[in-house]
């Protein structure tokens, strides 16, 4: 099965709450259950059936090319967007506009362990974000967005977390200058104002590997098989 929408993995954080962790390796080839974590993205991007995936890296990026190279051994093209210094999930996303084309596109951030069904997510016109929301975990009670009948907003529905993946349309990032740093948040809360942001409930497997702590609890999930693998 072939996807025709391209999907970016970001992986351009320095990772500070990792360190030192991240001092010497940067945070997408910390190893989850023995494989580096952007590798279980690329594995599950392949099954849905994408082909082209962009990744965006500043801090050792060279590291993630290293260990990537051309994502051939995933049966998959990878393109690199290397930044330099990190611009932000939106001004990253903004400055690989020209690998991602002009149709919406899938976006994954590259330090969360999950187990999507990527090649079901779509983008319905005119919205310009679809994004999947999961139960507010413990780090973060409070949430970020409210969901209601598959329509997010800041206010109204179910209180619930972004996690990182969703589907954007390029003209969600119109506004920004390619280069300049800029963040997800003030584009998806306009584009809410107006009514463009569909949303979707996720209840299985997510985690937000943000830290030291809990890289050894998804280690330690994987190792005891409370979580197993997708193949």
């Amino acid at each position: 099965m072939m996807v025709s929408m391209r999907a970016m993995i970001l992986a351009a954080g320095r990772g500070e709450r990792m360190r030192p962790l991240t001092d010497h390796m940067p945070k997408p080839l910390l190893p989850v259950a023995d494989k580096p974590l952007i590798v279980w993205h690329i594995e599950a991007l392949a099954r849905a059936g994408f082909e082209d995936i962009v990744i965006n890296h500043a801090y050792l990026g060279e590291q993630i090319e290293q260990a990537l190279g051309d994502g051939s051994r995933w049966g998959v093209k990878l393109h690199y967007s290397p930044e330099g210094q990190a611009l932000e999930t939106a001004g990253g996303i903004a400055y690989a506009l020209h690998l991602l084309g002009n149709a919406p596109f899938l976006v994954v951030n590259g330090d969360v362990f999950c187990h999507m069904d990527f090649a079901q997510m779509r983008l319905n016109v005119p919205d310009l974000a679809h994004l999947v929301m999961v139960p507010n975990p413990a780090q973060h009670p409070q949430g970020d967005f409210g969901l209601k009948a598959q329509r997010v907003s800041e206010q109204e529905g179910e209180r619930l977390t972004f996690s990182g993946v969703g589907v954007y349309h390029p003209d969600l990032f119109k506004s920004i200058v390619r280069g300049e740093s800029a963040k997800l948040a003030p584009l998806l809360r306009l584009a809410m104002q107006q009514g463009l942001v569909s949303g979707e409930k996720f209840t299985g497997t997510w985690h937000d590997i943000g830290t030291p702590q809990r890289l050894q609890e998804i280690n330690t999930l994987l190792d005891t098989q409370v979580i197993k693998n997708p193949d």
